[in-house]
């Protein structure tokens, strides 16, 4: 079946395609309509491309090669090439104010059920239903949402901590003491966390990266177990220490206890201790793991501090830990051995270079900042 609109082009149009072709600076669409009647004409010094061949060599729809056909053969080459102007122009929408604090405030608002968080288009629909306007577009809820800086979409965990809880604002306000206190060899604080690290082997060996593509990884891996981190570090002084073991019961927080204290501050007379309050982080321990005079020796040069329940953000350790996640273990590593390894280059590099954290958040602050946390009296 013949095309019902069929592009013949007289030799001044084809040189003027031709010479718009090859300018340095043309409209983006009018290149494209240029280049498309070019392919699209018929005779014997056209190609004469099929709709499809075209639309696809030039990145366009067959619609819209279509209607470019239909304006050339209907109206003439230059309105072919023009973009056709809007009749009507677009009605703008405007908000008030009210409007935008009600839409902020069904985004902060509990999810509907056979929803997990909000979108963009299911805040408009519902904004509809509300009755906040006769009609709402996405774009426009976008908008709003981006103007406010509010990302209902997202969604973080927390520890949130209880409030008028004198117990918790009890911990804080002592590790906030503890870590402005002025730096002493003698006397030195030490933050501790644990965390676990999945070993994962790889099926398929990876692709390194070359221009054009970065490394590829199998999507498909292997399980090879998980190991357990034990992160020590002194702000003050910038130094850290990591160990990865296959466990992290009580037995092994005291053995990490007695090498912190025998091997790493022999010479300190007490270590000022800074842990988040678990069941196997306390004295028990090493009496459950020594005989009663080495634990009685060791438990005489702790000073423990525990962070509050739901407080383990007062941990500096959980800041180190981060650090080493992202910087050492954000990638596939399979075994012990190898993780032992990566941990330890990293662990030396960053002593080397005395990375210290600067803890800014004083009790003053946190009483300002955090009054609900108090109770009343």
């Amino acid at each position: 079946m013949a095309p019902r609109y069929r592009v013949t082009l007289t030799k001044e149009e084809r040189e003027e395609l031709e010479s718009m072709t090859r300018r340095g600076r043309i409209e983006a669409r009018r290149f494209i309509n240029a280049r498309a009647l070019l392919l699209c004409a018929a005779g014997s010094e056209g190609p004469a491309w099929k709709v499809a061949d075209v639309a696809s060599a030039l990145g366009v729809s067959v619609r819209s090669i279509e209607h470019l056909k239909k304006r050339f053969v209907e109206k003439g080459l230059e309105v072919a090439l023009t973009r056709k102007k809007r009749e009507k122009p677009p009605r703008e929408i405007k908000f008030d104010g009210a409007f935008e604090a009600r839409l902020i405030a069904l985004a902060c608002s509990k999810v509907p059920d056979g929803y997990r968080r909000w979108t963009v288009r299911l805040l408009a629909d519902k904004a509809v239903e509300l009755e906040f306007a006769e009609s709402v577009s996405h774009m426009s809820v976008q908008r709003v949402l981006k103007k406010n800086e509010l990302q209902p979409h997202r969604s973080k965990y927390w520890k949130i901590p209880p409030e008028g809880s004198a117990a918790f604002v009890a911990c804080m306000e002592d590790i906030l003491d503890i870590y402005h206190l002025p730096y002493d060899p003698d006397y030195p604080v030490v933050c501790m966390d644990e965390s676990c690290k999945q070993m994962v082997g790889e099926v398929r060996d990876p692709i390194p990266c070359a221009p054009g593509h970065p490394a590829l990884m199998d999507d498909e891996y292997v399980r090879k177990g998980v190991a357990q981190i034990f992160m020590e570090v002194e702000p003050l002084a910038g130094r850290r220490h990591v160990a990865v073991t296959e466990h992290r019961t009580r037995k092994d927080w005291a053995v990490q206890i007695k090498e912190m204290l025998d091997e790493r501050y022999p010479n300190a007379g007490k270590v000022r201790l800074v842990m988040d309050n678990l069941n196997t982080r306390n004295i028990a321990s090493l009496y459950e793991t020594f005989e009663p005079e080495e634990a009685r020796r060791l438990a005489q040069r702790l000073d423990i501090h525990y962070t509050p329940k739901h407080g383990s953000w007062l941990n500096m350790a959980e800041i180190e830990l981060s650090v080493l996640k992202g910087q050492c273990l954000d990638l596939r590593i399979p075994d012990m051995a190898t993780m032992q390894r990566q941990v330890a280059a990293w662990e030396k590099n960053r002593n080397n270079r005395v990375r210290k954290i600067l803890w800014q958040f004083t009790t003053p602050d946190v009483r300002i900042k955090l009054k609900r946390l108090y109770p009343q009296t």
